[in-house]
C-alpha cells in the first residue's frame, strides 16, 4: 500500500487538516457566542432603558431583539454539538464545548427575562411614577454589571472576575427583597397600587433570574478557563 500506513505522510497530512478545519471552526462558534452574549447584553440594557423612560417603542423592539437571538441559540447549540460528533475533541476543547452549550442556553434565558421586563414596561409607561421604582435602576444596574463581567470573564479567560460576579449574587437577591418589602407595604396602605406593585415585583424577580444566571455563566467560564466545577457551594477539579 502507497501511502496508506498510519503513520505516513497521507494520513498525518490529514490529520493536520482536520485539525486545522476543526480550529476555524471552533473560532466561528466563538465568534457566535461573543455576538449572541452582545445581543443579549443590550437587550437587557435596552429593557431596563424602555422602563426610565417609560418608552413603549423602546420595549417593543426588544421583542425583534428576542427572536434574532432564539435563532441565534438553535444556530450556537447546532454547530457545538456537530463539532463534537464529527472530531470528538479532548480536554480544553471539549470543555470549551460543553460550557459553550451551556453559556449559550443561559444567554437565550436570559433573553426571554429581558423578553419579560420589556413588557412589564408598558404596563408600568402608563402608571404614574411611585418610590418603590426609585430602587429598580439600582437593582438593575448591579444584574447588568454581573452579565457584562460574566461575560467578560468567558471571553478574556479571567477567571478571577468570574469568581468576583458569583460573591455579588447575595447584593442582588438582598435588594429584591428589600423592594418587594417596600412595595408590600404601598400595596397595604393604597388599594389602587396592587396592579402597578404586582409589575414592580415581576420586574425585580426577573433581574434576580437574570444575576442568577449571569453566576451560572460565570461559573461555567471557571469551569471552561480552569477545569474546575463551582456549584452549590462545591468546589472540585474537574474529571
Amino acid at each position: 500500500m502507497i501511502g496508506g500506513g498510519k503513520n505516513s505522510p497521507r494520513t498525518q497530512k490529514g490529520r493536520i487538516m482536520d485539525k486545522r478545519h476543526f480550529d476555524i471552526e471552533l473560532d466561528n462558534l466563538r465568534e457566535k457566542l461573543v455576538l449572541m452574549a452582545s445581543k443579549v447584553e443590550l437587550l437587557i440594557n435596552q429593557s431596563i432603558e424602555s422602563i426610565r423612560r417609560k418608552d413603549v417603542s423602546i420595549a417593543q423592539a426588544v421583542l425583534g431583539m428576542d427572536k434574532e437571538i432564539n435563532l441565534l441559540e438553535i444556530e450556537i447549540e447546532e454547530a457545538a454539538i456537530a463539532l463534537i460528533a464529527r472530531h470528538q475533541p479532548a480536554a480544553g476543547d471539549l470543555r470549551f464545548l460543553i460550557g459553550a452549550i451551556k453559556i449559550n442556553n443561559d444567554l437565550e434565558r436570559i433573553g426571554d427575562h429581558g423578553v419579560n421586563i420589556a413588557q412589564n414596561a408598558v404596563v408600568l409607561a402608563a402608571l404614574p411614577d411611585v418610590k418603590p421604582l426609585a430602587d429598580l435602576p439600582w437593582m438593575a444596574g448591579l444584574a447588568i454589571g454581573m452579565l457584562k463581567d460574566s461575560l467578560d470573564s468567558f471571553i478574556s479567560a479571567d477567571p478571577g472576575k468570574a469568581r468576583d460576579v458569583c460573591t455579588r449574587d447575595d447584593q442582588v437577591d438582598e435588594l429584591k427583597d428589600q423592594i418587594i418589602r417596600v412595595v408590600l407595604t404601598y400595596m397595604m396602605e393604597k388599594p389602587d397600587f396592587i396592579s402597578h406593585g404586582l409589575t414592580l415585583i415581576l420586574v425585580s424577580r426577573n433581574l434576580e433570574r437574570i444575576a442568577d444566571l449571569a453566576t451560572d455563566i460565570s461559573e461555567e467560564a471557571i469551569y471552561i478557563h480552569q477545569g474546575k466545577v463551582i456549584k452549590h457551594g462545591i468546589e472540585k477539579q474537574s474529571g
